[in-house]
Order: structure tokens, then sequence, then C-alpha cells
């Protein structure tokens, strides 16, 4: 998808960890944050991977999030959604067409926009 992002304007910045996206976190707060959800039921604070990244951007409400998420668990994806903001949420299989139309609708509000992608 990254090259979708930087055709419609966006600088990326792509991480493949949650430890990484916090550090990123602290460098830069970026305008737009792409990130998958993944149900992980060992996880022995929180249910999923997104579960710290979405706490920590509760400080920056203008930051808009968008989720990637297999359907079966989307159940639990409410769950997280229902104590935090998520700008969409599109289910597997993602089509690119999907994602420019909410990067769309994103960038209808923005200036200069930069993505972010943990």
């Amino acid at each position: 998808m990254a090259p979708l992002y930087r055709r419609l304007g966006f600088e990326t910045e792509i991480v493949n960890s949650q430890r990484k996206a916090q550090s990123f976190l602290k460098q830069r707060i970026p305008d737009v944050i792409v990130a998958e959800y993944n149900f992980q039921s060992d996880f022995r604070d929180c249910t999923s991977n997104l579960e710290t990244l979405m706490a920590r951007l509760q400080r920056y409400p203008q930051v808009k999030v968008i989720v990637f998420f297999q359907d079966e668990y989307r159940h639990k994806l409410d769950n997280l959604l229902s104590r935090f903001p998520v700008f969409e949420a599109i289910p597997f299989p993602v089509e690119p067409a999907q994602v420019e139309a909410a990067l769309r609708r994103v960038f209808e509000g923005l200036d200069k926009p930069s993505a972010g992608a943990p």
C-alpha cells in the first residue's frame, strides 16, 4: 500500500512492531496511522496488538487511524472500537480502492498529510 500512500501525497514511515510504532510516536505524530488489527487471546493485559497504541493516541485526537482486520474477529474489534476512536475499519481482503477512499476522506481535512503504518 505504500505506493498508494505516496501517490496520494502522504509521507510514509513503515514499522513492523508495536515497539517501533511507540518509538516512532515519540519522535513524530502523524496525521494518519494505518494498522493491522490482530486479536490474540494469549496477551496478558490486552486482547490485541493495537490497545497500547490506541491508548497512547488518546493524547492526539487529531490522528486518524485506519485499521485492517480479519472479519472473523469483528466482534473483538468492536470491543476495541467501543473504547477507542477509529476513522475507518476495513476487513481483509483489503482492496486498494477502499484504502484510497478512506485516505481521500482524511486528506480533505488536512493541509500536508503524513502517514505512519505500524
